[in-house]
């Protein structure tokens, strides 16, 4: 290819990178994920939010909740992410991705420089309590198998590079994770 990352970059006038955003449904990842693309892109940052609504509605319509799909879907989204960030794209992806290895994975996938991770440590009440989407009462129901929190496992980062708590407004949340990622933007 005649035009690379690099050139991308220079024309942008920023690097391009992967914010992904992890933790269970109903902590708040996809809202906190829109708020910092508006701040990004008032900044004249190019970005593109990944999350469920979007990929799996086309890129991923193919694949269930069974462990070996959700590893799938995270694969994907993973190599869907290089592309955006070979693109000169600030990626910003919003799954609950529940395994630590899928996770580490997409990390290799667009390399460590290119990648943070975000953990929305919102607990399973909490995220219960705004169920939105009315998942943790249909898992309850049994109406939704392998629902992590309820009838599947999420394993927590044990180092994420930024930490979210469910006492951050979403103004605090997108401040905390700007600071961190705003000198890796710029050359």
């Amino acid at each position: 290819y005649k035009i690379d990352k690099e050139k991308r970059n220079q024309a942008y006038q920023h690097n391009s990178l992967l914010v992904f955003f992890t933790g269970l449904s109903g902590s708040g990842k996809s809202t906190i994920a829109n708020a910092l693309e508006q701040k990004l892109f008032s900044n004249d940052i190019k970005t593109y939010v990944l999350d469920g609504d979007n990929v799996r509605k086309g890129l991923n319509k193919d694949l269930t909740f069974s462990p070996e799909d959700r590893s799938e879907n995270i694969r994907r989204i993973g190599e869907l992410a290089n592309l955006f960030i070979d693109a000169g794209i600030v990626t910003l992806a919003a799954f609950v991705a529940p395994y630590l290895e899928d996770r580490s994975k997409i990390k290799q996938t667009v390399k460590a420089n290119n990648y943070f991770e975000v953990f929305v440590n919102t607990s399973l009440e909490v995220c219960e309590q705004r169920d939105v989407k009315g998942l943790y009462k249909k898992a309850r129901a049994g109406e939704i198998p392998n629902l992590t929190g309820i009838s599947s496992p999420y394993e927590k980062p044990p180092n994420p590079d930024i930490e979210i708590s469910e006492q951050n407004t979403i103004e605090e949340s997108v401040e905390i994770i700007y600071n961190k990622i705003k000198n890796h933007l710029r050359f």
